[in-house]
């Protein structure tokens, strides 16, 4: 079933950003690193058209480390021109992070540190995917609002940085219209969508069924369940008989079941998860 979360300020934004883009030198895409593909919005693409991008996977402390790599070989692959460049982005390394990302974007555009020649770098992402913690990474400071919800950001903001790096930051943005479920439901799971967009036993269920296929280890372990449950719903009965989601009658709150797997999988709490299968690595011709 298609979704349509669309609030009325992400048509201002996008309109903001078809203005601002063309003048600036390099756009920074923030992507989710537990689903670099379902949280990248081809709206960006278009937006940019030939403009040096460099893409950011942020969150990465929470995703599978050997997806992570799978993904960065993967971009650092797709773009024979070099104009698109993949690292991780944590917290722990705020200053390497920084040093790292703003030498990528002056070298890009051939502006080395200490030419006295600005550079103007906008952020942009889908909501809730990690651009303001890292607009306060890049100025080592809390100069814009970071939630865990979507839409925290609504308006543009810029911070002059040291070294000539204009850096602008935008509100995330979707699609209008999101036609793949299973982005729907991914991007549901990993907070980019309000909790009233998708019914939670629907994520629940999903969230369980990929659970059990990719990381069944993770979530028994995490629960304290004997033997690998053999369907999402047993997983989710599972789960509400353990942590006491019972209805009069000794039957298990699914829904209670469900908030708890969706909340704890957010939180980093089941261990490090992506959604997004790691893609096929690149052939090589003989």
């Amino acid at each position: 079933m298609p979704i349509q979360w669309y609030p009325g300020h992400m048509t201002t934004a996008r309109r903001l950003l078809a203005e601002s883009i063309p003048k600036q030198d390099v756009v920074i895409e923030v992507l989710d690193a537990r689903m670099p593909e379902a949280s990248a919005n081809p709206a960006f693409t278009e937006l940019r058209k030939q403009k040096p991008c460099v893409k950011v996977l942020a969150k990465s402390d929470l995703a599978d480390a050997a997806v992570t790599e799978a993904w960065l070989r993967h971009f650092e692959s797709a773009d024979s021109g070099g104009k698109v460049v993949a690292m991780a982005s944590t917290l722990q390394h705020a200053g390497a992070t920084r040093a790292r990302l703003l030498e990528v974007c002056r070298r890009i555009v051939n502006r080395p540190s200490g030419s006295g020649k600005t550079v103007r770098v906008i952020v942009v992402g889908i909501p809730n995917v990690g651009k303001s913690t890292l607009i306060n990474t890049l100025t080592g400071r809390k100069v814009a609002k970071v939630g865990d919800k979507p839409a925290v950001t609504k308006a543009a903001q810029q911070v002059v940085l040291e070294g000539g790096v204009v850096l602008s930051d935008n509100p995330g943005i979707l699609w209008p219209k999101i036609d793949d479920e299973t982005v729907s439901l991914r991007l549901a799971l990993g907070g980019a969508l309000p909790d009233t967009a998708i019914d939670y036993e629907t994520l629940g269920f999903f969230a369980a069924d990929l659970f059990l296929r990719r990381y069944a280890s993770l979530v028994v372990a995490r629960y304290g369940i004997e033997g690998v449950p053999s369907t999402p719903e047993a997983l989710l009965e599972a789960i509400g008989r353990r942590r006491g989601c019972i209805r009069s009658g000794g039957k298990v709150d699914l829904h209670k079941a469900s908030d708890i797997l969706v909340h704890e999988f957010r939180a980093g709490s089941l261990g490090r998860i992506t959604l997004d299968e790691a893609p096929a690595p690149p052939l090589v011709s003989s």
